[in-house]
């Protein structure tokens, strides 16, 4: 599940990119759910507050991260990577704290959750713009799909062990794993050596055109170094003088970080609806997430509270089929090897709409479990394929100086858009049933695939995107 064999041909920058991410995904899986049992088991707070818990950390937070991503672009990606793992440790640590001196309070798991997602999704724009940069276009699909088998195998084997944990050792014991796992991911991420590539200033045209997809890359200076006869760019190396002052080797001073407008927080947006490849991908990936997380909770009363599933028969019926997405994201390269990029995208995107209409037709007994997992298993292994490969399909559709905003709008939306139809679909339920609001959503999610980009524009030119910019 880390780096291992199977990740040295990528080399070790990625092996150490791999294992940061490994360690902290591991850790996100084991407290699974951990603020929301906190609340219950320590605060004893009722269903609108874990509702609102649950709600406010996605919302504020994205809210929060709105203008982080136009920052990011303009930074060096490693060390805002470090920082939000840092941050997020930090975060956590205070709960077991405020724990153990009997003084947690319900305000402070709100404030918790808002600064875990603001940082979420800050630490996602870094880190697809890092990737980007470390690997050539050829080898990004690859990578995505180690992370994607990782995530699964980490969902798969986490949440069980993270439940006998709290049922062992206490309700806060997985919070401060999770926080060790970020304290781990910073020490793997710091491990790299600087060696990123600096990043592109607002306005500026770049050294060399971003190459197309299914083009030969443009030749470029070694990761870390200008191209030849340019002056570098991005900003001062840790340990350098500050920007706009004479390093001490003799190099010339580096350019001062763009000043970010008004209009540049909306950037990635902009470039997202802007984009015939991207913006269809955009709204259907954001639907269907927003879908498939609204109907969590509702799956949980339905199972639980009217079927008479148990907890570990619940827990269990959403595990197990992970595997699924272990046996997709290890098919990923080999279908687009054989029939192409943009054709398993459309298969895939669209098979994944076909599943969870089946949830609504649960009932009680074995045969009832055994229908759950048939429809998740199928429907997390159609995701398997088709995460990485979207991934991949992203970073391939978006210039090296949009990545980090691209990636953060795309987080944002997705983030405001589950907050938004968990409440709806939880207004739904109320008035009709769980059963009926869990039907809405799979009949909903079969016309997504209407969404999925039907043909591969090219892409806009450098000259296009510079000017657009400088605009």
């Amino acid at each position: 599940m880390v780096a291992g064999a199977a990740g040295r041909g990528l080399g070790r920058e990625f092996r150490w990119l791999w294992t940061a991410y490994a360690v902290s995904v591991c850790g996100t899986r084991l407290a699974f759910d951990a603020l929301p049992l906190i609340a219950v088991l320590v605060l004893d707070v009722g269903p609108a507050e874990v509702s609102a818990l649950a709600a406010t950390g996605l919302a504020v937070g994205a809210a929060v991260a709105v203008p982080l991503g136009p920052w990011v672009e303009f930074r060096r990606k490693r060390p805002v990577m470090i920082g939000t793992d840092l941050l997020r440790a930090g975060a956590l640590l205070t709960v077991p704290a405020a724990y153990a001196l009997d003084l947690l309070s319900f305000p402070q798991l709100l404030l918790v959750s808002v600064v875990v997602a603001a940082a979420d999704i800050t630490f996602g724009a870094a880190s697809g713009a890092f990737l980007k940069s470390l690997l050539p276009p050829e080898h990004l699909l690859t990578a995505n799909g180690r992370f994607e088998a990782t995530n699964w195998t980490a969902t798969m084997l986490g949440p069980p062990l993270g439940g006998a944990a709290i049922g062992l050792l206490g309700p806060v014991v997985t919070l401060v794993t999770d926080a060790v796992s970020y304290l781990l991911s910073a020490t793997a991420l710091r491990a790299i050596g600087d060696t990123e590539r600096s990043a592109e200033r607002l306005g500026e045209r770049p050294s060399k055109p971003p190459a197309h997809p299914g083009e030969a890359p443009t030749e470029e200076a070694p990761i870390g170094e200008a191209p030849t006869g340019e002056a570098p760019t991005g900003e001062a190396p840790i340990g350098e003088a500050p920007t706009g002052e004479a390093p001490t080797d003799g190099t010339p001073p580096e350019p001062a970080a763009p000043r970010l407008r008004a209009r540049d927080l909306l950037d990635g947006w902009r470039y997202i609806l802007t984009s015939p490849a991207l913006r269809p991908l955009f709204l259907n990936t954001i639907l269907v997430n927003g879908l498939i997380m609204a109907t969590a909770p509702l799956l949980l009363v339905l199972m639980v509270g009217e079927l008479g599933f148990t907890p570990w028969q619940y827990g269990l019926a959403f595990a197990l089929p992970c595997v699924g997405g272990l046996i997709g994201s290890r098919l990923a390269r080999r279908l687009v090897a054989r029939h192409g990029q943009h054709r398993v995208l459309l298969a895939t995107g669209a098979l994944r709409a076909c599943w969870p209409v089946g949830l609504a037709f649960i009932h009680p007994g074995a045969t009832g479990l055994v229908l759950v997992m048939a429809v998740e298993l199928g429907l997390i292994t159609c995701m398997g394929v088709f995460n990485p490969v979207m991934a991949t399909y992203r970073l391939d559709e978006t210039p090296p100086d949009r990545v980090a905003r691209t990636l953060s709008a795309w987080s944002v939306t997705s983030k405001l858009t589950i907050a938004a139809l968990t409440a709806l679909w939880g207004l739904l339920a109320a008035v009709t049933d769980p059963r009926t609001a869990v039907a809405a959503a799979g009949a909903l999610m079969l016309a997504t695939p209407l969404l999925l980009p039907r043909h591969r524009p090219a892409r806009p030119s450098p000259k296009d995107d510079t000017a657009e910019l400088k605009g």
